[in-house]
């Protein structure tokens, strides 16, 4: 069977997973591909690392120029993480006539119009479906199934580590700092989980799929985000009391869903999300998004958002599809990044509307609850419900749930309450996802 000689550079998690299946699985990438995808070469940077992939010999290399001098390496997966020396790699290797597949969202985040621009220039391609939710085809599945449709919306969760350690808070009643400590030690989270818990990965892998659905030219560093950092259990607590689960979720949607002049509301937060709808019952460290086209309607993709076989699947996935063409062939029409893009435009994010949840610590005094009210008012939100326990002391906390109101209205209305004699702690203020929104996002 004719062959198609492949390369990998960086062997650690992911590396190491690809090289399994390309060594393990041959006969079944061979059937999808319709040849033969040969391990020609590994490169890593030490060579007397032990390693949990047993490589034939001649294989393994510390050099890039015995992949980048080989004529008869056609693809290179290029797993090394980070910005630096990633990109230069990557530059490397589209300059030396290979086609590249890639897991690195942060680098497509932070430098895809330059890499996009050059693979173009010299007529190759960067393949890059576990970039985004790991085993999840939500690329192809934007990219390619749902090209009849414009996309509306889409919305999910996209980083699995803060979801395994919301569940861990939800499920078990474990504090913050307990369930990351679960998390690091299954694996989940990095030994500093900043990227992971404070919204950047999520903001990262947002502005790949919001350039994809919307062709916008977004920067990720534009892009608000909150993290779970500063999630509280009693937060949890509150929210199961009142029907919901806290998610941090990640959403893209049109301010008017017919008009992409309207502009685009971009955000990463923790938002309570009813019970019962399917984000909702995401659990542990699975990913999932749902995609609203205009003549689709609603899509949902779940699955295992990290780790090494789920990773190296999309990875091998996009190798196969790179020997057989069809990566040149969406590639050549992909308007991701390109200047034959009809730019839409991030919206004023002071302008994005939603319902919020409130949590206050307030004295406990006549009057107060009337003054609260009353700021709420001032900048037109509207109240729909209210929780009050019994007081702890002098203070009691009170719990808010308001109707849908500006980004703008709800952060200065939030700063003015914050300010009065009565308040005792800064304001929690997280997003709530209402039904419909559910259907849309």
């Amino acid at each position: 069977m004719e062959k198609t000689k492949v390369a990998i550079v960086g062997m650690g998690t992911v590396g190491t997973g690809v090289a399994k299946i390309l060594l393990d699985h041959g006969d079944r990438t061979a059937l999808h591909a319709g040849r033969v995808l040969w391990l020609e070469k590994v490169v890593v940077s030490n060579l007397a690392k032990n390693r949990d992939c047993d490589l034939p010999a001649g294989v393994l290399t510390d050099k890039l120029e015995d992949v980048t001098s080989n004529p008869d390496i056609d693809v290179v997966a290029q797993l090394i993480g980070g910005i630096e020396p990633a990109r230069t790699i990557m530059k490397t290797l589209l300059e030396s006539g290979k086609d590249v597949v890639t897991a690195n969202k942060a680098l497509l985040a932070e430098h895809g119009p330059e890499l996009f621009d050059l693979a173009r220039k010299l007529g190759r391609s960067i393949a890059f479906e576990a970039s985004v939710a790991g085993g999840v085809p939500i690329i192809t599945g934007i990219g390619q199934c749902l090209t009849a449709n414009q996309v509306v919306s889409l919305g999910g969760i996209l980083n699995g580590t803060s979801n395994f350690i919301v569940s861990e808070m939800e499920g078990k009643d474990a504090a913050y700092n307990d369930a990351v400590k679960s998390a690091q030690e299954l694996g989940y989270a990095e030994a500093d989980p900043t990227m992971d818990v404070d919204g950047t990965d999520a903001v990262q892998k947002l502005s790949i799929l919001a350039h994809l659905a919307f062709a916008a030219r977004v920067s990720w560093k534009d892009i608000p985000k909150v993290g779970i950092d500063c999630l509280k259990k009693e937060d949890i607590a509150y929210a199961r009391e009142l029907g919901y689960r806290v998610k941090l979720l990640a959403i893209a949607k049109l301010a008017e869903p017919e008009n992409l002049q309207s502009g685009l509301d971009l955000h990463v937060s923790p938002t309570l999300v009813r019970q019962g709808t399917p984000l909702a019952e995401v659990r542990g460290a699975n990913n999932a998004i749902s995609v609203v086209g205009d003549a689709v309607g609603r899509v949902f993709f779940h699955g295992l958002g990290a780790g090494q076989m789920p990773t190296a699947s999309a990875v091998v996935a996009d190798l196969i599809d790179t020997a057989v063409g069809r990566t040149q062939l969406t590639f050549k029409t992909l308007q991701l990044w390109s200047d034959r893009e009809a730019r839409v435009e991030l919206r004023d994010p002071t302008l994005t509307p939603s319902r919020y949840y409130l949590r206050l610590l307030v004295q406990d005094h006549p009057g107060v609850l009337a003054e609260i009210t009353g700021i709420l008012g001032k900048h037109n939100i509207s109240i729909a419900s209210v929780i009050q326990h019994e007081p702890e002391g002098e203070n009691v906390p009170l719990v808010i749930m308001t109707h849908e109101a500006s980004e703008g209205s709800a952060d200065a209305a939030t700063k003015e309450i914050d300010a009065l004699d009565w308040t005792k702690t800064e304001t929690v203020r997280m997003r709530v996802l209402e039904r419909r929104e559910t259907a849309r996002a």
